[in-house]
């Protein structure tokens, strides 16, 4: 997506790691020691979410999602993965204003049913790139789009500096500020989570996907994203969530800043006034998105790490990265690029969804044959999806393919549950403590300290 990181360098200049950022590498979590809390499920057990974005964003109207099909989730539940993030737009829900399209809401359900049929939990993303149709993109419908009659250039070369024209950040202004177009937002997620809130594989709502808004005259893109954190998307996220809570009171509400997080600096987003609220950044660098190769010793992932832990830390929510991933993996670098990033967002985060599963080229996380595309196949590793009690230690080391869980069994809730990549049988599985296997779930005796060691059978490649 090297639009919007090309334009942040343009706007701003190399960032230096901030201080006190942390060293990649290891990626062992200890829960006694946390600071950033873990998500958990309505049985009390520690959640981790891996998996990927699933969308449509070339089909509209009639043929919208037509492009997602089960197979994206019997392939996902199949690399061991429980979860997507799946995109849906607001200008095919409401094409126009007051008129909610029932045949969308009828295919998001089917996509939902494959979800549940292979145990994928979702996360419903209200996405938009560049607002919207009124700009040649998706999101927020032409109607709810007001420019005041400032220009739009088109920029399909960079199509992510096209949020920098100002027509497209007059809009977002009228988005967070007129009562109307407000209200208008708050009905059409009043819809989503009224109809999809008990649905068993829906897990949250990502209120809106990537918020930019409107630079004022001489203000630095920092500066900026600071305030409009600040003072236009926290009011919207509150009053979004205060929607989706009228009709929908145990589903998780997603809250994303802007892309300006990715280049190192910390959120300006006040507190989200809603009990179960998890922090979504998301994790693009500069110089990789531009097709540059990885390189450690810019510090980025430790600069990202330290400045994407400070808001949940501070407000007490769990984190999970709502999109990572490079355009070009097969550089030299990038196979330790994962190893990194993964070890990374393993010490703060509840999870993450790369971007994107779909099969062929590009952003692709497989190809045609539905094989992993270089390097990718590192985000397919053993990891405990649900843990009935506290997660003292986790780590997973690529090099050895180990996975270790420590934790203190709370005797309730339901056995903690293990994900293991392609054949349960390519993995071999050893527990200490008062506990025994049952499949891929571990039941132990409540106050126990429970080892769980996970390996991969010898011969066994990773596909």
């Amino acid at each position: 997506m090297c639009g919007f990181v090309c334009t942040v360098a343009l706007v701003t200049g190399a960032l230096a790691p901030a201080a006190g950022a942390r060293e990649a590498g290891g990626g062992e979590r200890h829960g006694g020691g946390d600071t950033v809390p873990r998500l958990t499920d309505d049985r009390g057990r520690v959640l981790t979410l891996r998996g990927w974005n699933v969308e449509d964003k070339t089909n509209r109207g009639d043929k919208a999602l037509s492009a997602v099909t089960e197979r994206h989730f019997r392939d996902l539940r199949a690399r061991g993965f429980n979860f997507a993030r799946l995109l849906i737009f607001w200008d095919d829900l409401e094409p126009r204003r007051g008129q909610y399209s029932a045949a969308y809401l009828r295919k998001i359900e089917r996509i939902l049913d494959w979800a549940h049929r292979y145990d994928i939990q979702v996360l419903v993303d209200a996405h938009q790139d560049v607002f919207g149709p009124a700009f040649g993109h998706r999101g927020i419908p032409e109607w709810a789009t007001r420019t005041d009659g400032l220009p739009f250039t088109p920029n399909p070369d960079d199509w992510f500096s096209e949020y920098f024209q100002p027509a497209v950040q007059r809009a977002f202004t009228h988005l967070y500020e007129d009562a109307d177009l407000q209200r208008a937002q708050a009905a059409m997620w009043r819809v989503l989570a009224d109809r999809f809130g008990d649905h068993p594989a829906v897990l949250g709502y990502d209120l809106i996907n990537e918020p930019m808004g409107e630079l004022r005259e001489g203000e630095d893109l920092p500066t900026a994203a600071r305030r409009i954190e600040r003072d236009q998307i926290t009011p919207m996220h509150n009053r979004l969530a205060d929607a989706v809570r009228s009709v929908d009171r145990d589903n998780w509400v997603f809250v994303e800043p802007t892309p300006i997080v990715g280049e190192g600096v910390p959120t300006g987003l006040g507190k989200i006034k809603d009990p179960k609220v998890v922090y979504a950044p998301h994790f693009y660098n500069t110089a990789m998105e531009a097709g540059a190769d990885y390189d450690p010793a810019a510090g980025w992932i430790e600069s990202y790490e330290a400045a994407v832990t400070a808001y949940p830390e501070e407000h007490r929510v769990p984190v999970v990265v709502g999109e990572w991933g490079p355009l070009n993996t097969a550089l030299p670098r990038m196979g330790l690029f994962y190893r990194d990033a993964l070890a990374s967002m393993n010490r703060y985060s509840s999870g993450w969804a790369g971007y994107v599963w779909c099969y062929g080229g590009g952003y692709c996380a497989v190809d045609a044959a539905g094989e992993f595309r270089t390097n990718k196949e590192q985000t397919a590793s053993p990891y405990a999806p649900a843990v009935a009690g506290r997660v003292r230690s986790e780590s997973y080391d690529p090099a050895t393919r180990t996975y270790r869980l420590s934790y203190v069994a709370s005797g309730r809730g339901g056995p903690t549950e293990l994900s293991l990549p392609s054949r349960a049988r390519d993995w071999r599985v050893r527990v200490s403590g008062p506990a025994w296997v049952d499949g891929g779930r571990v039941h132990a005796r409540a106050g126990a300290r429970i080892s769980v060691t996970v390996t991969a059978a010898p011969g066994v490649n990773q596909r």
